[in-house]
């Protein structure tokens, strides 16, 4: 990434300053060089290379099967094309939970191989020993609380995470325990609005929300769902900003068409 852009280029440190101002901070996925420079050129701060990308790249059910490999692609792929953004990459399931030594180990081959700004992790005191060893090594970590995907197979179901006081409390006991580790941001995903705004304003560190209202500190959505390329995915959280699906369908639709009837290419589309 080119740090030479006429545009102050987003850090960590930059993300605790908005915090503190009240300046909302914007966030969305990104998979691949394309989209990354689009979506880097039209201003969103952080910029997430998810392991979501195991369901709306690769096509599995769930992120469990994406490797550290194919998460170390993505990356590389994504911070080639950025130059102002905060990139952070996602640690799949299987590279930290239950061992720290692993955990470094794994954030520091993302971080080598792939350039980007940090790196995130689902879970609360079960990972800190994890999130601590890895911020020795000056690796920034994001946390990811409320509904983890890594763990659906734990959970067995989508549904709004801690909707009962007992899962609230141990959610908003996790994020402190996380923002004393060093994390310097959280992601809240589909957990009650209020008990999103409790916890951004008990911590001093940006709460970035999917699902989790309005008064968190910021907002992110995967990319593919908010354009509309994804349509089977339909979350009350969800606003889709385009229908690409549709204009993509009817412009491969229209191109066989005039493949068959010999239209494409005509005289002025050929040497």
């Amino acid at each position: 990434m080119s740090i030479q852009s006429k545009t102050r280029v987003v850090t960590t440190y930059r993300l605790s300053e908005m915090k503190a101002r009240g300046e909302r901070i914007s966030m969305l996925t990104a998979y691949d060089y394309t989209f990354a420079g689009i979506v880097d050129s039209a201003g969103i701060d952080i910029i997430l290379v998810g392991d979501s990308a195991s369901n709306v790249i690769a096509g599995h059910k769930t992120t469990v099967p994406f490797t550290l490999d194919n998460m170390i692609y993505h990356g590389r792929s994504v911070t080639r094309a950025v130059e102002r953004a905060l990139v952070v990459v996602d640690m799949p399931f299987g590279t930290y939970q239950g061992n720290s030594k692993e955990a470094l180990a794994s954030a520091i081959r993302i971080m080598k191989e792939t350039e980007a700004d940090a790196v995130k992790m689902e879970g609360g005191a079960e990972i800190v020993e994890g999130v601590e060893r890895i911020l020795t090594a000056g690796i920034p970590v994001m946390g990811h609380l409320g509904l983890t995907p890594q763990s659906i197979n734990k959970f067995g179901t989508y549904a709004v995470r801690a909707t009962e006081e007992d899962e609230a409390e141990k959610l908003v006991t996790d994020a402190l325990l996380l923002e004393k580790a060093g994390c310097f941001a959280i992601v809240l995903e589909k957990i009650p609005a209020a008990l999103g705004e409790r916890v951004s304003r008990a911590l001093s560190i940006p709460v970035i929300s999917i699902g989790a209202g309005s008064g968190c500190d910021g907002q992110v959505l995967v990319l593919h769902d908010m354009l509309g390329i994804n349509k089977e995915f339909s979350p009350r959280f969800l606003r889709r900003y385009a229908d690409l699906h549709t204009i993509i369908t009817d412009a491969i639709t229209r191109y066989n068409a005039d493949v068959k009837s010999g239209d494409f290419p005509n005289d002025g589309e050929q040497y």
